[in-house]
Formats: C-alpha cells, structure tokens, sequence
C-alpha cells in the first residue's frame, strides 16, 4: 500500500493516547505504538479496509497483553505505584473536549482504573474518552455488543465518586498551587490542613530510587504533618545541596500541578485533585524513570516560578 508509514504517522498521536489511558506509562505506550508500528508493516494491507479501525484493534490488543504482564510487575513494585505524569499540551493526553475525556486521563482516574480487569478498562477508556460505539468496541475486543454495554456499566460503578469534579482553567490552576505552596511551605499545620478535605488522600511514588512514604496518607491533618516534615529548607536541601529548589504551576494530566526542579532537572511532580470543598488528594511522582518524558518537555520560565528554596 503507497504511503503505508503516512497512513499510520497520521494515527499515531490517537494510538499514543489509547495506550496512555491503557497502561498509564508514556514510556509503555510508546512501546505499545512501536510494537503496533511492527505489526502494521508485515500486515496484509491490501485486504484492510479500515486502517483506523485495525490500528484500533491492534494497540488495544497489545496494551491489553502488556497489562497482565504489568500487574506482575506491580505486585513486586517497591512502594505506591502512580501513573506517568504527562504535561499540559502533549499530544499523548488525547482528546480534552469533555468533562470524561479530561477525567479520563487525570492521575487519580488512571490510579482507580488500575484496580480494573483489563477489558473493563479497555471498554471504559475507548468508550468515555474516545467515543467509539459499542458495535466496534465489540469487535475491536472480540466480544459481543451487550457484554460491551454490561462492562461499561461495571467500569463506572467501580470508578464512581461522590466528590464534585471541578474544571480548573490556567488562571485558577496557579492561584491553587500558590495557595497550596503558601501553606505547605509555611511550617504550620494548620493553614494546609483548611485547604484540604477532611478525608484527603496523598500518595508518593518514589519506585525505591528516592524516599517516599511505602502507604497511602489518609486525613487531612496526617497529610499536613508529613508535608511539614518533607517541605521544608532543612529536609530539601539534605537532598540537593546547596543547589536551588524551585516550585513551578503547572498543568499535568488536565489538573493543577507543582513541579519541583533544580535547574532543568525535575524532581517531582504533585499533581492536585480538587473537590468542591477543597483538595481531595495529592499525587507525588518522584520516580526518575517517569519523569523523563515530562522533563524532555519542561521548559521553566521565570513567571511561572512560585517559590524558591536556597
């Protein structure tokens, strides 16, 4: 088939972001594209008529082998596992047209999905992020169209909140995270504790290269404490020296988020889940090998600095 390799390059941002929801590893999901790409040019093109559609099938299928490879992987993970953050604009967070869509591909949904059976997953994600019909979900899946529409319904049940979701824009993205830094770098409980829900959650992922809490935090008052210990100059600068740390807003996965960085080298990443009544839960990447793909992207301008430590 002329222009084969255009044919797929044209779908490759759509196939990224499928895998992305997937697996909830860049990394993972380029390998899944990759591996797609593989299968695509030793394909019999001339009896595909749909190119779209068997690409479809083709990264879902390889996202949903990864995926039992992955629990595997996780069960012997040291620490909380977190999905890979992905910053505002990259073409691997896929459509952000609608409410479900940018839910879809926030952290805290790609950490809930992880508890999903891969198929229910895979329904979820094709169906609420991507829109596909439950004809094709059915066929790209191999299953029939009312056990498609049951697995969807089972996905929602068990992803389901009664938090309030709140669509954050650029301009309350950064009056959030200096709020949220005012308090947590302020040394006192008390301040960040009234910026959080009484039942908020914190989870860091430091994947055994960097120290991070082994359990979940639960209340806002535990959160507040162990924030206190961590963010403050003492604890930082054990760490970096006498280099500089710096705090930057900044959108990751549709939601508020704080990089920390020395220079151009990223540190962390807390990404910000916000209910009505406050901060819900705080995401903490640390793990240096999902932080590549964001920090090949980060480019740190003075505006958006925060605060700086050192």
């Amino acid at each position: 088939m002329p222009g084969a390799e255009d044919v797929f390059e044209r779908s490759r941002g759509r196939l990224e972001a499928i895998a992305y929801r997937l697996l909830g590893s860049a990394q993972d999901a380029e390998d899944a594209v990759q591996d797609t790409f593989l299968r695509w040019q030793g394909a019999d093109r001339q009896f595909i008529r749909t190119p779209e559609a068997w690409l479809t099938k083709a990264v879902t299928n390889v996202c949903l082998t990864q995926l039992s490879s992955a629990r595997h992987r996780r069960e012997s993970y040291v620490g909380q596992w977190l999905p890979e953050p992905v910053l505002d604009g990259d073409r691997m967070l896929g459509p952000a047209e609608t409410v479900e869509q940018r839910e879809s591909v926030s952290i805290a949904m790609l950490a809930l999905m992880e508890r999903l059976p891969a198929t229910e997953r895979a329904v979820y994600v094709l169906r609420e992020a991507f829109g596909y019909p439950h004809g094709e979900i059915a066929q790209i899946l191999e299953i029939s169209e009312a056990n498609s529409q049951q697995l969807l319904r089972r996905a929602r049940q068990h992803l389901s909140t009664e938090r309030v979701k709140m669509a954050v824009d650029a301009a309350a993205t950064r009056k959030i995270v200096e709020e949220f830094l005012a308090a947590a770098l302020s040394g006192e409980v008390e301040p960040l504790v009234r910026l959080l829900t009484d039942d908020a959650t914190g989870v860091a992922d430091g994947g055994g290269q960097v120290p991070a809490r082994s359990t979940p935090i639960a209340g806002a008052l535990a959160i507040a404490r162990v924030l206190r210990g961590v963010l403050n100059a003492d604890t930082i600068q054990r760490f970096t020296g006498d280099v500089p740390i710096a705090f930057y807003t900044a959108i990751v996965n549709e939601g508020p988020a704080v990089v920390v960085a020395t220079g151009v080298r990223v540190l962390g990443v807390i990404s910000i889940s916000m209910a009505a009544d406050g901060i819900a839960a705080l995401h903490i990447q640390a793990n240096p090998a999902k932080l590549g793909r964001l920090a090949e992207r980060w480019v740190a301008r003075d505006d958006d600095v925060i605060q700086v430590i050192g």
